[in-house]
């Protein structure tokens, strides 16, 4: 099987101290033309290829255009010690479908430009957990994930009905490419699946059909995730609107039934609703035993429910299937929405102050306000209130930025946020969850440091909040009991 051409070598960004690399000389900046004789085309083959005890490097030395032949010999799967500049070497495979409820096409203007690429790449889902509907998978795709063992991967299904998948990805390709859902669970591959459901189009009869399809010819499936779609001011898609109240209810009804039916047949429940959809029916959360380990806690659901958890002391709280490179490796070279959330932020600590936060140390007699969405504020809400605290509160921004139904804390931008902090007091102690940064920036652009009060960036879990909260609790005879995590 031969590689696709290279487009764009991959280039080192960083190079460690004392490390083989900085032995034989590689610098910031070169380019990895070939590793072994061999041209990379992701970092999945570029992590094979340098774990070699021995490595024949061809590198052009940056800014000269000299290619040098280089040799690096070290233990087998120790680190060579470079960092490089990308996730995929050859050109990411971009998305051919046209669905209504894309939320690429709802983007405002002023966005960053990255965010307005749609990609359906099985890389990409294996390496990061992005969602692929499969529509552009090959043969040479799926020989390579049973070969190298490509697993997790994260499917987008919508339907199991071939003419209502096509329709709604308005792709005619939509109605065989689950084809290749059947043949990579026939390989043992773990698969997480989708269905973003779309009020009387895949829902009601629909979506019922779908999970029937779901346990008939998918059954090895490790999960599935019904996700309501998220419909900006921006959409220009008239047959797409956010659910109702009682459209909402209803899909938590299916979900439940479904749960019961898969228990008895396969001894699992497989399908969940996201925590959206139980907010919009003004339900209760289910359990969280219910979530079997929180195992699409990224995709929101149980999100909630775990949070609650590892908030109330359980630091072991599920957050969720790790894609399958990080489960091998530390990390991965930054790409979009996954790079790292604020510079200097140790993600599972909190108390780390992000630029523009404030260095008195005083927050013993400050009020501490969190800052999240409206969605986050529903979900805290109870959370704070049993601490019994007067020096601690909860600021819903509200998200004029995309409007619509858009209220997860995720999609939260700077704009929004300096608009909602600038009624705020001078003075307080302002918490912010990094889910709303991407390598310190929000979505629109801005920096922490652009807003109107300092603000320290709390990694977006229950833990790491509790942690800072602590700083604002007066005394060791004022910390709370340990919260249940199922009330």
């Amino acid at each position: 099987m031969s590689a696709p051409r290279v487009t764009a070598p991959p280039k080192v960004v960083a190079v460690t101290e004392s490390s083989p690399a900085a032995h034989v000389g590689l610098l910031p900046g070169d380019e990895l033309l070939s590793l072994n004789g061999r041209s990379p085309r992701d970092v999945i083959e570029y992590s094979l290829l340098v774990d070699e005890p021995v490595l024949d490097l061809v590198v052009r030395r940056r800014g000269s255009g000299t290619d040098l032949e280089m040799r690096v010999e070290k233990e087998a799967g120790a680190p060579l010690g470079v960092e490089v500049s990308s996730a995929v070497f050859d050109r990411v495979r971009t998305c051919d479908n046209h669905c209504e409820f894309c939320f690429i096409h709802q983007l405002p203007p002023g966005m960053r430009r990255s965010l307005s690429m749609k990609d359906d790449d099985y890389r990409l889902s294996f390496l990061y957990g992005n969602f692929t509907t499969l529509t552009r998978f090959t043969e040479m795709d799926l020989e390579r994930v049973i070969t190298e063992r490509l697993s997790p991967l994260f499917v987008s299904i919508h339907a199991t009905d071939p003419a209502i998948r096509a329709d709604l990805l308005r792709n005619k390709r939509g109605a065989t490419s689950l084809r290749w859902l059947t043949a990579i669970l026939d390989a043992g591959i773990e698969v997480h699946g989708q269905v973003v459901v779309c009020p009387g189009r895949n829902d009601g009869a629909v979506l019922e059909d779908t999970l029937a399809g779901v346990l008939d010819r998918y059954a090895d499936l490790a999960t599935v995730a019904c996700v309501p779609l998220g419909v900006s001011r921006y959409s220009t898609e008239g047959g797409m609107r956010p659910h109702t109240v009682d459209e909402a209810a209803a899909v938590c009804d299916i979900v439940e039934r479904w749960q019961s039916t898969f228990m008895e047949a396969v001894g699992r429940r497989m399908v969940w609703a996201a925590d959206e959809y139980y907010l919009m029916a003004d339900r209760p959360f289910p359990a969280a035993a219910t979530y079997e380990g929180f195992p699409q806690h990224e995709n929101g659901i149980g999100m909630a429910r775990a949070f609650e958890a590892a908030f109330g002391g359980d630091e072991r709280a599920a957050l969720g299937t790790r894609p399958g490179f990080f489960q091998a490796v530390d990390g991965a070279p930054a790409a979009g929405y996954r790079a790292p959330r604020a510079p200097g932020l140790t993600q599972t600590d909190g108390s780390t102050p992000a630029e523009g936060a404030s260095a008195q140390d005083d927050s013993r007699q400050r009020t501490t306000a969190i800052l999240t969405g409206e969605y986050g504020a529903r979900v805290l809400a109870p959370i704070i209130d049993d601490l019994g605290r007067t020096d601690i509160r909860i600021v819903p921004v509200e998200n004029r930025w995309f409007g619509g139904n858009i209220g997860v804390a995720g999609l939260l931008t700077g704009h929004d946020l300096q608009r909602t902090l600038a009624d705020q007091p001078e003075g307080d102690r302002y918490l912010l969850p990094d889910a709303c940064l991407s390598e310190g920036r929000f979505l629109d652009d801005l920096t922490p440091a652009d807003l109107p009060r300092p603000v320290e960036v709390v990694a977006t879990d229950g833990a790491s909040l509790r942690r800072a909260l602590v700083a604002t609790w007066r005394s060791p005879d004022s910390v709370p009991v340990t919260l249940g995590a199922a009330r």
